[in-house]
């Protein structure tokens, strides 16, 4: 097991040696990581849902919103359930582990709601060009129709 003191991060050189100081195989971890995955099959899965998906993002920007004050508990109470103390002050664990995923799915949901915003609206101009032109066809056979009659 990898011991460190993740509160004096003057030891830590930069962000890949602080990703490989945390010990990855901490059940809690583990079952963080099944979390976000699990969020990210949600978010695809219920891609179509809008009400659904908005009460997702919805809750899954207040978890980063109440990210420091778990942070805070997590630090408090990190001996029952994690080997090491991660939980610094300033947040960087927390902000690596579990917001930035977390704000990674909310892009990826903002960004299918844009993209079947432009297909809706593609399909509504699609269907108002096509409206037109059948609205100026039956006007063109109508003042064909008056002057054959005429």
């Amino acid at each position: 097991m990898i011991e460190h003191d993740f509160a004096d991060f003057s030891k830590v050189e930069g962000f890949l040696s602080f990703l490989a100081s945390i010990d990855w195989r901490d059940p809690w971890l583990i079952g963080l990581f099944v979390f976000h995955f699990s969020i990210f099959m949600m978010a695809i899965l219920t891609r179509n849902y809008g009400n659904f998906q908005a009460v997702l993002f919805f809750i899954l920007l207040l978890l980063v919103y109440f990210s420091e004050n778990i942070n805070k508990l997590a630090s408090t109470n990190w001996k029952i359930f994690s080997r090491q103390q991660y939980f610094d002050s300033n947040g960087l664990f927390i902000s690596v582990v579990f917001s930035m995923p977390i704000l990674i799915n909310c892009m990826l949901m903002v960004g299918s709601w844009l993209y079947q915003s432009t297909q809706l609206m593609t399909t509504l101009k699609t269907a108002q060009l096509k409206e037109k032109i059948r609205k100026e066809k039956k006007q063109q056979k109508e003042v064909e129709n008056k002057t054959k009659s005429e």
